[in-house]
């Protein structure tokens, strides 16, 4: 029988190789350098840590500071036009969450707010020009602090800021929180979020 002994090793192996390299070295040329994400951080926030005093409620039975945190954020999607920072409680026992913060019209070269920019009960008091405050769950245009029923389990305090494609949201003179909520999620880019929990 006749049997086949080949004198040379296959040259194959190192054409692959050689294509696969050249194949990479394309694509990372065509793709350009790697996009950053969009993120968000915040001096008085750790996110998975837990709240502090002074992101808690004075009131209700709270004794916080009831300041709203510092945040800032980077890299937003290309074509944003406005941003929105909401604060929201996923747990509260209403049947839909609680908003303790709501921001928007944020201009797009803002990159962050500063501890107790919510503090101003009022539209704009406190916040970057042009930025509104939307009304939240205590019926105020401000920050809200944590103040989760005494025994609970504690609760998620989830901090979002979101890029936006418009410059304004198209919204009454005192939105409710559900109602930016709406608006935001219409007009999404993409978004950020820190989560920090508290129980008492």
């Amino acid at each position: 029988m006749f049997t086949f002994k080949p004198t040379s090793k296959p040259t194959f192996i190192p054409i692959l190789r050689r294509g696969a390299s050249s194949l990479a070295a394309v694509c990372a040329v065509a793709l350009g350098p790697a996009a950053h994400a969009f993120d968000i951080t915040s001096a008085d926030m750790r996110d998975h840590g837990t709240l502090s005093d002074r992101q808690v409620l004075n009131g209700f039975g709270c004794t916080g500071g009831d300041t709203s945190p510092q945040l800032a954020w980077s890299d937003p999607p290309a074509g944003t036009q406005s941003f929105a920072v909401t604060l929201y409680d996923p747990d509260a026992p209403t049947g839909s969450g609680w908003w303790h913060w709501v921001v928007y019209d944020i201009p797009a070269d803002v990159r962050g707010l500063a501890a107790g920019a919510g503090a101003g009960d009022g539209k704009s008091a406190g916040l970057p020009a042009g930025a509104r405050h939307g009304r939240n769950d205590f019926g105020t245009y401000r920050f809200g602090g944590a103040c989760p029923p005494a025994g609970d389990k504690p609760h998620r305090y989830v901090v979002t800021v979101t890029a936006l494609k418009v410059a304004h949201l198209p919204l009454p003179a005192e939105p409710s929180g559900a109602m930016v909520g709406f608006m935001v999620n219409a007009n999404r880019l993409g978004s950020a979020t820190l989560t920090a929990t508290y129980g008492r």
